[in-house]
């Protein structure tokens, strides 16, 4: 029997964690011919996509549909095949976690990140992490960034999750929405995911 409705919250290789609409997570793989099936990037599923299922006796799932998606974000694949990892889908909305420093946030990586949101129609929210340990120079930097970025449209918030300091309005934000967090590694991402 087909099962409708699974969203697919984890991608490792190849087996996929995916949750259904009663909230149970099943263990789940894909029939081989989607990959065979022309598409041109190297994951035929991506977390966030919807997908229809079959269980099998064992408790896996086998995915049988991909349901269109209405958005994505991808990057070039670090291998020499020109194709590209669609990195999540059905996003409705990007937070790009930044630091001024400890470690370093280029803004190179920043315009790269909301250029390629952009292009896919994904909302970005920049979020300054670690306000709690910047010096005087560093503040400075982040008062320059915040003014710069939101006078070209994008919602900026300065918080520390480590303290806690403006992680309201982030819970908010992502209550009911599926929300994509990137930034670079050290940047806090783990710590806010595991706030409260």
């Amino acid at each position: 029997m087909i099962l409708q409705g699974a969203i697919v919250i984890r991608s490792t290789g190849s087996w996929y964690l995916i949750r259904t609409k009663e909230g149970e997570e099943v263990e789940a793989r894909i029939k081989g011919k989607f990959r065979i099936q022309g598409i041109k990037t190297t994951n035929p599923v991506a977390v966030g996509d919807l997908v229809d299922f079959t269980l099998e006796k064992d408790n896996t799932a086998v995915i049988t549909k991909i349901h269109p998606r209405k958005n994505y974000i991808i990057r070039k694949s670090v291998n020499l095949s020109k194709q590209a990892q669609i990195i999540a889908c059905n996003i409705d909305r990007a937070l790009l976690v930044v630091t001024i420093s400890n470690p370093v946030t280029q803004t190179g990586f920043i315009d790269r990140f909301l250029i390629t949101a952009e292009a896919y129609h994904i909302p970005v929210t920049i979020v300054f992490n670690k306000i709690d340990i910047y010096s005087e120079k560093d503040q400075l930097k982040l008062e320059e960034l915040m003014i710069a970025y939101s006078k070209v449209g994008y919602h900026c918030l300065d918080v520390s999750a480590e303290t806690g300091a403006g992680l309201t309005e982030i819970k908010e934000m992502l209550e009911d929405k599926t929300t994509m967090l990137s930034g670079h590694s050290g940047a806090g991402k783990s710590t806010l995911i595991n706030k409260d």
